[in-house]
């Protein structure tokens, strides 16, 4: 008999699903990547990547996880006890991701309370790098805990930790349905406010403006399959451990299909409601959208400030839900992170959840310490380029690899998904997994790995960079074979795949 935890219903998993996939990148990511590659034009390529990878990969992974009933780790171990390692690289790399993902939720958490007095003045760089962070000259530098990063830090731990001692259904599941409509509630409302403001049309204008010159250039279609991967949570092991929990008879394809639809959903309005803002800002300035176009944290704590300054009304309340949105969109991505080897521990040690969490979250809570220092910005922005570049896009690449060309198991996959969905999987979705997205994401590694040996990114020190970014996305390779080379008494008898479970609601 199953024992194993279960969602309290189907649309709480999609609501946790989603949750997971809407995160930082939707809202600071997306806009630019549209708009330097092709503007409306980039939606083609965008709607493709999603259709052949995103979906396909979601619906494998759900799958896997369904058909399995473990985390990750054992998930795979299941599928061929040779490739538990792969499930462990995954989850060593959600354990990296959230140690830094974390901080950047405190900064968030931070600038909503520094919204309403508009605390970072007229220089929103200088406050940013210099007053909050204190940040370090040197790359390498630690120096001290600055303590405006560390109390909120701490606030975010206390926050994901709580809920997830509280368990799958009465913990992620009920914080799930409360975030993530309050999320798209507020974000909503900043869109509508910021489609009032000056400057909006042109805004709108330069995003959804084709440039279908660029169709042809291949960059494009690799930032669309890039934006695909990277938003959707697949290649790190959180949509094995989500699925896992779902009851017998759940719809995994149509599921699939309604998380990856949401996800781009979100995106497109961050999107409009980005460059409605931008677009305003220019027009304030009298200068080009061009010119104030940004991405990532720039554009979260440096370009958004300058914008709520600007605005002409109730700066620091629209200020507030600005920070209020990323706080929410990066606090339902970091409990699924963390649920990831959270689960991880639970099957291999056969230790409590109370425990696990204890544990797993616990390490990880100290180790963020390091990037709430004065030079934790540089750790961070190392550490999170590497991870992914050479972590998920590499551990996706290598899961298809191994389960569609080593183990072929796609039929047996195929198969189950069918046998409880009603959209039937086609030739399509072996296709897809089996030469698209093995030939994209190898595409994209190639040119990863020849774009790092030429130069350093962001010209960061050699000596730095090998233990802060290589060391780091190699490390987690080697804790994959570590955890697997752990062995335990009953592999046996965890190795077969549970009995029954109840069905969804």
């Amino acid at each position: 008999m199953d024992n194993r935890p279960q969602w309290g219903s189907r649309a709480g998993f999609i609501m946790a699903a989603v949750g997971s996939a809407i995160g930082l990148g939707n809202i600071w990511r997306f806009p630019a990547v549209a708009y330097e590659n092709g503007g409306g034009a980039f939606f083609f390529p965008y709607l493709f990547a999603l259709l052949t990878a995103g979906i396909p990969l979601l619906i494998m992974e759900f799958t896997i996880g369904h058909k399995y009933r473990g985390s990750a780790p054992l998930s795979y171990a299941r599928l061929s006890k040779k490739y538990e390692w792969l499930g462990w690289w995954q989850v060593a790399i959600s354990f990296v991701i959230s140690t830094y993902y974390a901080v950047i939720i405190a900064w968030a958490m931070s600038f909503a309370g520094f919204s309403f007095n508009l605390k970072w003045g007229d220089d929103p760089n200088g406050f940013l790098f210099g007053e909050y962070l204190k940040l370090a000259e040197t790359p390498g530098d630690v120096g001290g805990i600055v303590p405006g990063v560390f109390i909120p830090l701490v606030i975010v731990w206390a926050v994901t930790l709580g809920i997830l001692f509280k368990g799958i259904k009465k913990g992620i599941e009920i914080a799930n349905k409360i975030f993530i409509p309050v999320l798209v509630v507020l974000f909503l409302i900043i869109v509508v406010r910021a489609l009032t403001l000056d400057g909006a049309i042109a805004g709108l204008d330069a995003f959804f403006k084709p440039n279908w010159e660029m169709i042809a250039d291949p960059k494009v279609w690799v930032a669309a399959y890039g934006q695909i991967f990277f938003s959707l949570s697949i290649g790190f092991a959180i949509m094995v451990t989500y699925s896992s929990y779902l009851p017998k008879k759940t719809d995994l394809t149509n599921s699939a299909f309604i998380t990856g639809f949401a996800n781009s959903g979100f995106e497109l309005l961050a999107g409009i409601g980005v460059f409605a803002a931008l677009g305003f800002m220019a027009a304030q300035q009298g200068v080009g959208i061009n010119e104030v176009v940004s991405s990532g944290v720039g554009l979260a704590f440096v370009v958004f400030p300058q914008i709520i300054n600007e605005f002409p009304a109730l700066n620091g309340l629209f200020g507030s839900f600005f920070f209020i949105c990323l706080t929410l969109a990066g606090l339902t991505s970091l409990i699924s992170i963390v649920e990831t080897f959270v689960a991880g521990v639970q099957d291999k040690f056969n230790v409590s959840r109370n425990k696990a969490v204890l544990v797993g979250g616990g390490l990880s809570a100290v180790i963020s310490i390091l990037f709430a220092t004065q030079g934790g910005l540089y750790f961070l922005d190392a550490a999170d380029y590497f991870i992914n570049q050479f972590g998920v896009a590499l551990a996706g690449l290598v899961q298809v690899v191994i389960v569609g060309w080593v183990l072929k198991e796609l039929k047996n996959l195929q198969n189950h998904a069918d046998a409880v969905s009603d959209i039937r999987l086609g030739s399509w979705w072996k296709i897809c997994l089996t030469a698209i997205t093995p030939i994209v994401l190898g595409y994209m590694m190639i040119q990863n790995i020849i774009t790092n040996i030429k130069e350093n990114y962001e010209g960061y020190p050699t000596s730095f960079l090998l233990y802060s970014g290589w060391g780091v996305a190699i490390g987690a390779i080697i804790l994959g074979f570590v955890f697997m080379a752990i062995k335990k008494n009953d592999t046996q008898s965890k190795l077969r795949i549970p009995a029954d479970k109840e069905v969804s609601q």
